[in-house]
């Protein structure tokens, strides 16, 4: 059995400011040469507690339960008491630094750990600070806790939709949670390099359209109803092993993409495969494309007044005529093949990736026109 060390009170109170102060038990064991851990871990158990009379206690020597050590008249135990009374401030000055040197956040946090035994009144008179001030520390921490939550969860939604939203977008995803300020998400974006990453690719304008129908929708891109109003165009994917082409009709009601296709070849089959996606459509319906070649074939006519659509065409030279199918394929491709830097990859990635878009944008993506829902959201909400 080994012997038993007693230790002075000076190195048990030193051990306790160490710890107090952040400094890793093996250190405090080396520097103190203390044996165990374990008696430093009861030194700071007994300190907590409010048991610094045991600090004087000898080897092998217990207090009876609830009670203090038993002294030789009173005046020896106010002499006690007020020892220990000095040990505290000491302890609160040499680890906190009081008066001007004081760490708001590390008093807060002394606050906080020895409330239970102390009042926060007398706390703060041992580290020479108005009462007051604590309280102002206390509520700048909570804000700057607050605002550190604010930029981590700003932070996951910017990465979790690959930085394709701007400050405006991110702002009503976060107001679905809690109320922030659109200044206040530009800021934390722009601190850290979080804004929009997506870069606007001009459309060149070519072919030369066939005028055969008159431009019903005239820019008129409001619908009141499903299915009422549809925009449709062909989107080159230059991208993968080959040239590919994306044939889209979009519901100008919610813009959700309801038919596409994907293909090798611009013909006529290929947007009649597109069109042949649409299922019962309502009286009235109208389609608008521009005046090309595909659109203005014989069989790709008469499959629309098949259907009793009404053709609808925009003007020659002008595709912001047909602006929101336009814009869908812009950010199609500024959202996925340039966002991620997929310039060369191989077609079984090109259309998988299309694939994963359409249905993001449909059901995840939103629109402020929408109310900051996605197209399907909205559908599902206003139906």
């Amino acid at each position: 059995m080994g012997t038993r060390v007693s230790y002075p009170f000076e190195v048990k109170m030193k051990a306790i400011e160490m710890r107090l102060a952040g400094i890793p038990t093996k250190q405090v064991l080396i520097e103190l040469n203390i044996r165990h851990k374990t008696q430093v871990e009861t030194w700071m158990r007994w300190y907590r507690n409010g048991e610094i009379h045991r600090f004087e206690q000898p080897v092998g020597k217990q207090y009876i339960f609830g009670k203090g050590p038993e002294y030789e008249n009173e005046q020896t135990k106010l002499v006690m008491e007020n020892r220990y009374l000095k040990q505290q401030i000491e302890v609160f000055k040499k680890v906190r630094r009081v008066g001007e040197e004081v760490v708001g956040e590390v008093a807060v946090q002394l606050v906080e750990t020895l409330k239970e035994t102390l009042c926060v009144k007398d706390i703060c008179a041992h580290l020479g600070i108005a009462r007051s001030t604590y309280y102002r520390w206390k509520q700048a921490s909570a804000d700057a806790r607050s605002r550190q939550a604010i930029e981590r969860h700003i932070g996951e939604l910017c990465r979790a939709h690959k930085f394709r939203y701007g400050y405006r977008k991110i702002t009503a995803l976060l107001r679905q949670e809690i109320r922030v300020n659109h200044k206040v998400v530009q800021r934390i974006m722009q601190k850290y390099g979080w804004q929009c990453r997506v870069k606007v690719k001009k459309r060149k304008q070519t072919g030369q359209p066939y005028y055969i129908a008159d431009n019903l929708l005239n820019r008129n891109f409001e619908a009141t109803a499903p299915l009422q109003k549809l925009v449709t165009d062909i989107t080159y994917l230059p991208f993968g092993q080959k040239q590919l082409y994306l044939s889209s009709i979009q519901d100008l009601y919610n813009g959700e993409i309801i038919a596409y296709s994907i293909g090798d070849c611009q013909d006529t089959d290929f947007v009649l495969n597109t069109l042949s996606q649409l299922g019962t459509l309502p009286d009235g319906c109208t389609l608008h494309s521009d005046q090309g070649s595909v659109y203005t074939s014989y069989r790709y006519q008469q499959a629309v007044k098949g259907k009793g659509i009404i053709m609808s065409m925009s003007r020659k030279g002008t595709p912001a005529d047909n602006a929101p199918i336009e814009s869908f394929h812009s950010a199609l491709k500024s959202e996925t093949f340039y966002l991620d830097n997929l310039r060369r990859t191989t077609t079984a990635i090109v259309e998988q990736t299309v694939k994963d878009y359409v249905k993001y944008y449909n059901y995840i993506r939103i629109q402020a026109k929408l109310n900051n829902q996605s197209p399907v959201q909205y559908r599902q909400l206003v139906g």
